[in-house]
């Protein structure tokens, strides 16, 4: 009876021990993973009749491996960052999908009297769930907030994010950024341009530069960009690749006032059909008066679904200049008072002006998702989800202050 004692404390011993090394394995493989889907909440509830999803907040802890990203050059598609996330990630356990959003929205740079700079967002699509992303500072990487749409992530839009499993893919959500700001007062956006003529057709360059697909260029920039100016430098420094078989542009601005519109063409409208010809235009905010006279008046700038390249749309019909009628009307207020506004909420009061329930719905997009208004001089961000602007409950404001 000794012996057997003495045998199955020894055999219970060396089961501990092995359940101390697999634990110990587990949390040295994956701990800012398991902190990062510990830290994922809800913030607010759907309401499907409204067509509100919900709204998560999430903190990522670590560095979610975007040096190991850009050292390996990038990627050119959905699939390779899909690669690259599942074995980053998830060591190659589990399969994470993502993909581009084919969206309608509008963005516009403001001052108030005090002197903030903000840069004003909303995001038209359909009904959806979000998370607000936070994550850290890194060496020679910034601490960044971002918005994303987690039905590019798979997630069921009419269901909310409950199981391990959705949790866990939720981790890539880093990786598809629509707009954002970093602890720099540097913000950026993403817009879809609709170009190629009768079909859309994806930007696609391909030169002996390193590859980013939209969201992760974004990403890039929000990472590494102090200003404008590095942004426009990151994003000339790789080919792009846009996905979902449609096509982009970006706004980027940051806390001097300084901003710029990042588009990709080649020919006009009716030409530009081949995405592998196509180069980077940067329109900037003081260099503007090839653009029209109301843009070089003024210091601010105003982006939403079209090619704002003069001459671009020369032999299309002006229909095909997608989101020019919320252009027209965002820049009709914003010089009511020389691009000043009181503050956030007179921000917010603008993208209200445009949203898909006040504005006729021309693109297919059935609620403005989300509106947020990025205040670079404070580094803040305010954030309404699908037009509650008169509900107090669901106006949310976050800082990056105190990681500046």
């Amino acid at each position: 009876m000794k012996t057997f004692k003495k045998i199955m404390i020894r055999v219970l011993a060396i089961l501990l021990a092995l359940a101390v090394v697999l634990v110990g394995t587990v949390y040295a493989l994956w701990h800012n993973e398991i902190a990062t889907v510990a830290s994922m909440k809800l913030l607010r509830e759907r309401n499907d009749a409204h067509l509100d999803g919900a709204v998560y907040t999430m903190h990522v802890k670590g560095d979610f491996y975007l040096d190991d990203f850009v050292a390996q050059g990038g990627v050119k598609n959905d699939s390779e960052l899909i690669a690259f996330v599942t074995e980053k990630i998830t060591k190659g356990l589990l399969d994470i999908g993502i993909s581009d959003p084919e969206i309608g929205c509008s963005s516009f740079t403001a001052k108030t009297p005090e002197g903030d700079v903000l840069f004003g967002r909303n995001y038209d699509f359909s009904k959806t769930n979000t998370c607000i992303v936070f994550t850290e500072a890194n060496e020679g990487r910034h601490a960044t907030i971002s918005s994303v749409d987690l039905q590019f992530l798979g997630m069921d839009v009419d269901q909310n994010v409950t199981s391990l499993m959705d949790k866990i893919t939720c981790l890539a959500a880093t990786y598809a950024p629509l707009d954002g700001i970093n602890d720099a007062g540097v913000s950026c956006g993403i817009y879809m341009t609709y170009q190629g003529g009768e079909t859309t057709v994806a930007t696609n360059q391909n030169t002996d530069k390193p590859d980013f697909t939209s969201t992760t260029l974004l990403r890039l920039i929000l990472d590494y960009a102090d200003d404008v100016e590095e942004a426009v430098e990151i994003a000339s420094r790789y080919d792009l690749h846009d996905s979902a078989k449609t096509s982009y542009h970006y706004m980027v601005a940051d806390a001097s006032g300084r901003s710029a519109i990042l588009e990709w063409t080649a020919g006009t409208d009716a030409t530009d059909n081949d995405g592998g010809k196509r180069e980077l235009k940067v329109i900037y905010n003081d260099q503007d008066a090839h653009i029209g006279d109301m843009e070089a008046a003024t210091d601010y700038q105003v982006i939403t679904n079209f090619v704002l390249q003069p001459g671009y749309y020369a032999d299309s019909p002006a229909e095909d200049q997608k989101g020019l009628d919320r252009y027209e009307r965002i820049y009709e207020e914003l010089n009511l008072t020389g691009g000043i506004v009181a503050d956030e909420a007179a921000a917010m009061d603008i993208l209200g002006i445009v949203g898909r329930r006040t504005w006729k719905n021309d693109d297919g997009n059935g609620c403005t998702v989300h509106s947020a208004v990025y205040n670079l001089t404070d580094r803040t961000m305010m954030w309404v989800p699908n037009e509650n602007y008169g509900d107090p409950a669901a106006v949310y404001t976050f800082s990056l202050e105190q990681s500046r």
